[in-house]
């Protein structure tokens, strides 16, 4: 956690598998809020929450290292299930 003066930046690990649904700007919910991706790693992301997120929500109770519930973006699931087999990993490293 890094708080800051309108909010609070939050960093959450999450499962290598998951993280390829995961970008920058991008959706994910965290304890069935729907927030917005600031970054996105390979096994961890980070969201910022603003006071009254953090004061109506679990996330404002958490403590580093509680667990949480993790949904990514239904729309990265459609088009992966579109485009099936058609889809290669990218290589880290290597260009999009």
């Amino acid at each position: 956690r890094e708080p800051g003066e309108r909010w609070e930046v939050v960093t959450v690990s999450l499962p290598a598998e998951l993280s390829r649904y995961l970008v920058g700007k991008g959706s994910i919910t965290v304890d069935g809020i729907s927030l917005t991706v600031v970054d996105a790693g390979d096994d961890r992301f980070s969201v910022a929450l603003i006071p009254t997120t953090l004061a109506l929500t679990t996330l404002g109770h958490k403590a580093p290292g509680d667990p949480v519930n993790l949904e990514v973006d239904v729309v990265a699931k459609y088009v992966e299930r579109m485009l099936g087999d058609r889809v290669q990993p990218i290589a880290q490293g290597e260009p999009a």
